[in-house]
């Protein structure tokens, strides 16, 4: 009965957070969106038609078409699927290895710490789209190398979080109990540190995820990203610019796209940071 009225406040309390509730909502149709891209764009989103080149938003292309004749929201539709697969994967991958590093280097402390904190400010030292492009020159453009690179830029911050509390975590009563009682060092981090950071990383990662997503579209942007002729986002709006004075629309919509997606997990983030904050259950 406890647990299941934690439930019901936690539900309360996010239902309760209109801004999340936007949020949310935005987030699953971008889903939704990145899902069904094949099956939802009218278009194929690669086909060139010079006859219809530059063509205004009308009902036939709703969006308008770019310099090449190809639908404009077909090559959103699309685009969203790619910005959406590389930043949930670069996230996921990021977690793993910063969270792991960050609980490691917090654990082992001494020399462990001191070498891979100072490694990672390092790489923090630099602006991100700077160490991106840095890191897209050595391994080359291409779908899995935007992943890794942007992982890489992910695994710094997700390090820095699971860094601090593990500290703290590691001098209390219960875990020096179950070290005393011959627990591994992998046992402790994994079944009673993990599970004691892993909301607020959680949560984080929501955050971050628009964060990956304008990475990707800046990395495309400037042209060492994911190649043509495969539609991103960033590309989209690099393609544009040309054309501003005359079809606006081939950069704007793409634009509009990037800035609703980052928009919508942005809010979906602050909501689980709400309804994950102690003074919830404090009440």
């Amino acid at each position: 009965m406890k647990r299941r009225g934690k439930r019901r406040k936690i539900l309360t309390t996010f239902l309760k957070n209109k801004t999340s509730l936007v949020g949310a909502c935005i987030c699953v149709a971008m889903i939704f969106i990145a899902v069904l891209a094949s099956w939802v764009s009218p278009y194929d989103p690669l086909k060139q038609n010079v006859y219809h080149r530059l063509t205004p938003p009308e009902q036939s292309h709703l969006l308008g078409t770019d310099e090449y004749g190809r639908d404009v929201l077909s090559r959103i539709f699309t685009g969203t699927r790619i910005s959406f697969f590389v930043s949930i994967i670069s996230i996921i991958l990021g977690m793993a290895i910063g969270t792991g590093m960050g609980m490691l280097a917090g654990y082992a402390g001494g020399k462990v710490e001191t070498a891979l904190m100072r490694a990672l400010d390092i790489m923090m030292s630099f602006p991100d789209e700077v160490f991106g492009v840095m890191v897209m020159i050595v391994l080359g453009t291409g779908v899995e190398n935007v992943i890794i690179a942007i992982t890489i830029l992910m695994i710094p911050r997700f390090a820095r979080m699971g860094h601090a509390p593990t500290l703290a975590l590691k001098e209390q009563d219960y875990i020096t109990a179950a070290k005393s009682i011959g627990a591994s060092d992998s046992r402790v981090l994994i079944r009673h540190v993990l599970p004691n950071i892993f909301g607020e990383i959680l949560v984080m990662s929501t955050l971050w995820l628009g964060t990956a997503i304008r990475l990707e579209a800046s990395l495309s942007f400037l042209g060492v990203g994911v190649p043509p002729p495969t539609p991103t986002l960033g590309s989209m709006v690099r393609d544009g610019v040309d054309f501003l004075g005359i079809a606006p629309w081939v950069s704007v919509f793409a634009g509009l796209a990037i800035l609703v997606s980052i928009f919508g997990f942005n809010l979906l983030g602050d909501g689980l940071r709400d309804i994950t904050d102690p003074k919830l259950y404090a009440r």
